[in-house]
């Protein structure tokens, strides 16, 4: 039976650029399982590190989250209130980024950094109050969230749509400057033609003519008045609409927040009595193991008076802690965190600031940071690209131990296949924003089946194959101007005709691997994987053997 801890479907986020609206991730969906890790691979530019913010929650101002959603323990996290993000970013789920140095304060002890976050979440009474009232804390906020989050997406469409409409009203810049190029050509004309005038009368008329071109010429400076009318009503239409819209998400919205709002101030009144009622509890407790332990003070040898003062010291440090933790048990818990992950001498390396420290070991540092607050999810964008071969591989085994440890999910983002290959339960290859291949790890790396996939595996270097590496040629798409039908079609040797029209849909290879080619199509002709591929396949399932 699956557990699926996240689940991904039909996103769609594009960002607002100068130059018009970037398609950054299309229609991406997939799911996580517990304890599993998914790698999704790419080149730059193909919406991976996108993908990995919008569940995050950390994208920049000028994306627009078009469709979709991201579901998380019952939650769609496009829709949650940034309360709400804030208890589960770091929390919930982690994230380790691709330059370590500049993920870390380097005028700060690692230590501080280490220790930062369980500090500023010390006091746990207010935790458990914030537990306590999350529920209906969370349902309030999200009320209000969900409001402004899909007002501001309308907003957002609606700006994008004036902006491309408003480019269609005036003439481009190079038209305009090919024009007046032409017009500026046309009156150097004129100027030669009535100087030589009293010798050739017969140039009035050619001057006649090419002022006639000229205003024909600027006729092309001019916008169509009937597209320009065109326009300007669906400008009004659409803000028309918008405007309808945005009211009808308010009068949802706000029916429910007085019920909600009601809710809410019932549950903090309830939750304080029980955080007063726990606080009393442990306090009477602790006094009474003290008065136990004191007891044993009178009439004990010396060797048992130290014992006892011990254990007496022991108690006031867990009193201490169960209110508010202290920063001894605060670098206790970093120590043994960092001994985790593999650093040397750490009550040493506490006190030691980031330039310190090797590439290899402030990656380290950055997965003992993600790891101080016990995430569910941890997703780890490209966290080996800065680093050395040998260092990559040790990063690589740690990340692989702590998940195994901690039973934790992992969505691991490179551009490298070679990188994945011993990571990898599951593999995700993007591609101009969209998901051209999907399935277990074996399926992808024994029988993958997109060109774009082959054309991956055929550049990663390997010591084994004869055959050379093969380059990609020609660079990803821009996608502020998506090409049409298959993406990969004009980088691709195998691209067929109907690659040039129409986009293919993602063809079931089996019940869990998918891929997005034309070339699964019955109707295709019959093309083998390149030689380089297939002999590689040929000589990892020998060494399985």
């Amino acid at each position: 039976m699956s557990d699926k801890v996240l689940s991904v479907k039909d996103l769609v986020i594009n960002f607002k650029t100068d130059n018009g609206i970037l398609h950054a991730v299309r229609n991406v969906s997939f799911d996580l399982e517990r304890g599993e890790t998914l790698c999704i691979v790419g080149e730059s530019g193909s919406g991976k590190s996108v993908t990995s913010k919008a569940i995050m929650g950390i994208l920049a101002n000028n994306a627009i989250i078009e469709n979709g959603s991201i579901m998380y323990r019952g939650e769609n996290l496009l829709e949650v209130s940034e309360d709400e993000f804030y208890k589960i970013r770091g929390h919930k789920i982690g994230m380790i980024f691709q330059d370590p140095l500049s993920s870390l304060n380097p005028i700060v002890r690692i230590g501080k950094q280490i220790t930062e976050a369980m500090l500023i979440n010390s006091d746990q009474l207010k935790i458990m109050y914030q537990d306590l009232i999350s529920e209906d804390l969370i349902a309030y906020k999200n009320n209000i969230a969900k409001r402004d989050i899909k007002i501001n997406n309308i907003k957002k469409s609606l700006a994008a749509f004036i902006k491309d409409a408003k480019k269609e009203m005036v003439v481009k810049p190079l038209v305009k400057s090919e024009i007046e190029k032409q017009v500026e050509e046309k009156k150097h004309e004129i100027i030669g033609l009535k100087k030589e005038l009293k010798k050739k009368p017969e140039n009035k008329a050619k001057i006649n003519q090419v002022k006639a071109e000229i205003k024909e010429i600027k006729k092309g400076l001019t916008i169509d008045p009937l597209l320009i009318a065109k326009l300007k009503g669906q400008i009004i239409i659409k803000k028309a609409e918008a405007l309808v819209a945005i009211d009808e998400i308010r009068a949802e919205a706000d029916a429910k927040t007085p019920g909600l709002k009601a809710k809410l101030a019932k549950t903090q009144k309830e939750a304080k009595v029980k955080v007063k009622e726990y606080k009393d509890q442990i306090t009477a407790e602790h006094n009474a193991k003290l008065a136990e332990l004191k007891a044993k003070l009178s009439g004990a040898s010396h060797e048992e008076q130290a014992e006892i003062h011990e254990q007496i010291k022991k108690e006031n440090v867990e009193f201490q802690n169960k209110i508010k933790l202290t920063k001894a048990e605060a670098k206790r818990r970093a120590l043994e965190i960092m001994r985790e992950v593999g650093i040397p001498e750490p009550e040493k390396r506490f006190k030691q600031y980031p330039f310190e420290f090797s590439g290899g070991m402030r990656q380290r540092i950055v997965i003992a940071i993600a790891l101080t607050a016990t995430p569910e999810i941890l997703i780890c964008d490209e966290p080996t690209t800065a680093l050395d071969v040998t260092i990559q591989a040790q990063i690589l085994e740690l990340i692989n131990r702590i998940k195994k440890e901690r039973n934790l999910s992992c969505i691991f983002i490179t551009h490298d296949l070679g990188v994945v290959a011993n990571m990898a339960d599951r593999v995700a290859v993007m591609y101009a924003g969209k998901i051209v291949e999907y399935g277990k790890a074996e399926e992808v790396f024994f029988d993958p089946r997109h060109p774009y996939t082959w054309a991956l595996l055929s550049s990663i270097p390997d010591v084994d194959s004869k055959e050379r590496l093969d380059a990609i040629p020609g660079t990803p798409p821009n996608m502020i101007y998506p090409p049409k039908g298959d993406a990969f079609a004009l980088r691709s040797k195998y691209a067929m005709e109907i690659d040039f029209e129409i986009e293919p849909p993602m063809f079931k290879i089996t019940d869990t691997h998918y891929a997005g080619t034309w070339l699964l199509d019955e109707r295709a002709p019959k093309v083998e994987m390149p030689k380089i591929v297939s002999e590689r396949i040929r000589i990892a399932l020998e060494e399985d053997k």
